[in-house]
């Protein structure tokens, strides 16, 4: 499971950097506003980030299981 979320990730990753790249080639030649696009980008990153610490609270906080599964298992042995 380890390896797929380090794949997952590294995809996403190259993903941005080519459309990071195409953005500012596509400044450089003047075809788009680069101002407007980063306002965007920055903008809907900074929800993006928000929307994610509301659902890591809410999986941190509320959906949170009141005893790790390892103590669960142990109790089940010894019983």
């Amino acid at each position: 499971m380890n390896t797929i979320v380090k794949k997952v990730t590294s995809y996403i990753l190259v993903c941005l950097v080519l459309i990071f790249t195409v953005l500012s080639i596509l400044a450089i030649w003047e075809v788009i506003n680069l101002e407007d696009v980063i306002r965007k980008i920055l903008t809907s990153l900074f929800v993006i980030f928000i929307a994610s610490v509301v659902v890591l609270f809410i999986f941190a906080v509320l959906i949170r299981e009141t005893e790790p599964i390892e103590k669960q298992q142990q109790k089940k042995v010894e019983e």
